[in-house]
């Protein structure tokens, strides 16, 4: 008999002490109260009754006193955990890795597969032997274990209720690394992966992981795998007219039968269109809508079967997309008088244009952007992004290399945000010169003689530099040259933190935030709020919600809210015919055996219970005066 719980000595220890005491306090008897009577001869009878019939309570006070250092010895046993000799190192030890990504969402089974999936788990836990120990872990884009190594029946059933499903992938083979590392030099250890089998490539996920020694076991969940999904939401607003906005999606049919849908955009909560669509087997149909308007900051897309039921999954249904605020930006032009750049600047009603002379700069006021006209004047703290069209060698934010002549754009980054959708290589200059830009500068576009549209950064502020002036060329006479100025303006300003791109649920997220926080609340779709922190201007979250989210960050003077997007748009996770097999560490892993329910091995349960016992025989015999 071995103990797991106290040491034999302490229990010895312990059983003494309270032995000794529970006797002594046995032994010890009330001393009577002395009670004058009128005559003795009346109480004669009595005295010799009381004296017949000692021999008997003092045979009931020992009865008791057995029965009370009896229970007192069941329960010190108990603390102590015995053990039959050998079984301590025979037991199993079990991870158990639950699915709870998107797809565990599906209701082909009632009501859902994470439910389902649950029932399992629990059945695992009933089985349990009484020298087994499981872990239970939570498997999405993450791990997550919910429960330490341990046999305790309660601890595990709080952990399988813990369990909940997101709106992210499954990182299968991440879980299968952690369970691996959990059971290293534990005996007959063993991984049982519940999950309805989408999990992408087995074979991939058994790259690099040793299942040596190691029994590996799947429970599979779901019957079946109808579903349609958006794959791709994405919203941009035109360069030239805000009001107005083009989307791009994507949706699938994950199905080898053809299928109908009904497509659902809406705007600001107003439903901007409807249509329907007819997807082959397999299919992924991209679909583009240009020139819409009636939605100012949200936008969301909503696919359903045209026949009006519903498919299996319902957390693919629904994107989400956020398009930048429409604020107005504050533009300084320094300028002793420029026509076609203040033309410019006319064309988009959401700039607040201040112009000035060189000689007036820096005037009263805080600017987003300004732009430096064949001047370059020692920068102002207010004066926000800057571009330099034509800059003097002296005071320019890059040196001059050398003058040149007949000259165009040979060469340009066609994925700049400065220059997209733009033809520059038809533009001719007379005159300019190029540039020495530095280490850490970015060359937009060049000619054959060197760098003549640079972009960086001075002093943490960023900065366009062009080699010319625009009156030069034939430039501003081509509608390159709007768009030109007003990319980059949008390029300055996007930087805000007012404005926070889209984000795919799954992946840590670095929202940028005010640099001078430490701390922001983060507002999920459910309606949760997280205290998340702030990292060189970055709040860091770990995304596994779809839907709108709301960052907030206390600066003085007031707060500051942002709103931002996260969708799902994952073709695999949407895919979710479940599996009924799955192979890992080149073979098939088996059902799960020897977890039938019965009754559990340890000693201390039955101890507890003989307590129990003893402790009922104890008050029934007391209240019926056969041990008093």
């Amino acid at each position: 008999m071995l103990f797991a719980g106290l040491p034999f000595a302490t229990l010895v220890t312990i059983a003494a002490v309270a032995g000794g005491l529970t006797t002594v306090f046995y032994i010890l008897k009330l001393r009577r109260r002395p009670v004058a009577v009128p005559f003795s001869r009346i109480w004669e009878r009595i005295l010799r009754d009381k004296e017949a019939t000692s021999w008997w309570s003092r045979l009931k006070r020992l009865l008791s006193l057995l029965l009370q250092l009896a229970l007192l010895s069941l329960l010190i046993l108990a603390l102590g955990d015995p053990r039959i000799a050998g079984s301590l190192v025979q037991g199993r030890n079990v991870v158990v890795l639950v699915d709870a990504s998107a797809s565990m969402k599906a209701r082909d089974v009632d009501p859902t597969r994470l439910d389902r999936a649950k029932a399992e788990v629990k059945k695992l836990v009933r089985g349990l032997g009484g020298t087994d120990r499981m872990l239970i872990a939570r498997m999405d884009a993450a791990i997550m274990p919910l429960s330490t190594m341990t046999g305790e029946i309660g601890d595990l059933d709080v952990a399988v209720d813990q369990l909940r499903a997101t709106d992210t992938r499954a990182d299968v083979k991440r879980g299968l690394r952690f369970a691996l590392d959990s059971l290293r030099g534990l005996s007959k250890p063993e991984i049982v992966l519940v999950s309805d089998g989408a999990v992408g490539d087995p074979k991939a996920l058994s790259e690099s992981l040793d299942f040596e020694g190691v029994e590996v076991r799947y429970v599979p969940v779901g019957k079946s795998g109808k579903n349609v999904a958006v794959t791709g939401f994405s919203v941009r607003r035109y360069p030239l007219d805000k009001a107005r906005y083009e989307v791009m999606l994507e949706v699938t049919n994950t199905n080898e039968e053809p299928v109908d849908v009904e497509l659902t955009l809406i705007g600001d909560g107003q439903i901007v269109d409807v249509s329907r669509l007819s997807l082959q087997g397999n299919e992924r149909l991209p679909r583009f809508y240009k020139d819409l308007a009636g939605a100012s900051r949200t936008l969301e897309a909503k696919i359903k079967l045209a026949t009006g039921e519903s498919d299996d999954l319902a957390a693919d249904d629904h994107a989400f997309a956020l398009m930048p605020e429409r604020r107005r930006a504050r533009v300084l032009v320094v300028t002793p008088g420029n026509t076609y750049l203040e033309a410019t600047l006319l064309l988009d009603e959401y700039l607040d244009v201040t112009s000035v002379s060189p000689s007036k700069y820096p005037p009263a006021g805080n600017f987003d952007v300004t732009v430096f006209d064949g001047v370059a004047p020692p920068l102002a703290p207010n004066t926000g992004g800057s571009l330099y069209l034509n800059p003097p060698d002296e005071g320019g934010p890059v040196k001059r290399a050398k003058a040149i002549t007949e000259f165009g754009f040979d060469v340009w980054d066609k994925k700049h945000p400065i220059v997209r959708w733009m033809s520059m290589g038809d533009i001719q200059v007379a005159k300019g010169f190029s540039f020495k830009p530095e280490k850490e500068d970015k060359v937009i576009g060049a000619s054959e003689a060197g760098p003549i549209l640079v972009a960086g950064r001075r002093s943490g502020r960023k900065f366009v530099a062009l080699g010319f002036d625009p009156r030069d060329s034939d430039f501003v006479l081509r509608v390159a040259w709007p768009l030109f100025v007003l990319n980059t303006i949008n390029d300055f300003i996007e930087e805000d933190t007012s404005y926070v791109s889209s984000y795919f649920t799954g992946e840590v997220w670095n929202i940028p935030a005010p640099s001078g926080a430490e701390v922001a609340t983060l507002k999920a779709p459910d309606g949760k709020t997280h205290q998340i922190p702030i990292k060189e201007g970055r709040a860091v979250y770990l995304g596994d919600q779809a839907g709108f989210y709301e960052l907030t960050v206390k600066t003085e003077p007031e707060a500051t809210t942002s709103m931002f997007a996260a969708n799902l748009s994952n073709v695999d996770e949407s895919r979710i015919k479940p599996s009924e097999t799955l192979e890992l560490g080149g073979k098939p892993a088996a059902l799960p055996s020897g977890f039938d329910p019965g009754m559990r091995r340890e000693i201390w349960l039955y101890l507890l219970l003989a307590a129990v016992i003893v402790s009922t025989i104890e008050w029934f015999t007391y209240h019926k005066r056969v041990t008093v």
